[in-house]
């Protein structure tokens, strides 16, 4: 595997399986993923083309800032993380479950 797989293999970190993005996988053939925050839409195509042998359509990306919790009696916060939702060309899917 080339340096550059290689770093591609670590950009996804992990799918993100919830209601809403089950929704936006049935109707829009669109998937969610959680991504490594310096990320771009160029590396996280790649990297989905790469890792599920499908085409990439569009990319769209964001960050989601993480939330103010109280951890007993002193503040903290949860980390920033970064989420990718991919949609794919038609006739093209990703099964997690025979993953």
């Amino acid at each position: 595997m080339s340096l550059n797989k290689y770093h591609l293999a670590g950009v996804l970190q992990a799918p993100i399986i919830s209601e809403k993005s089950t929704i936006a996988a049935e109707k829009n053939n669109r998937f969610v993923f959680k991504v490594q925050k310096n990320a771009t839409k160029k590396q996280v195509k790649n990297a989905v083309e790469l890792m599920f042998s499908v085409e990439v359509d569009s990319v769209q990306v964001l960050n989601v800032k993480g939330k103010q919790k109280r951890f007993g009696g002193s503040l903290g916060q949860r980390s920033d993380w970064k989420k990718a939702y991919v949609k794919l060309k038609p006739g093209h899917d990703i099964d997690f479950s025979a993953a």
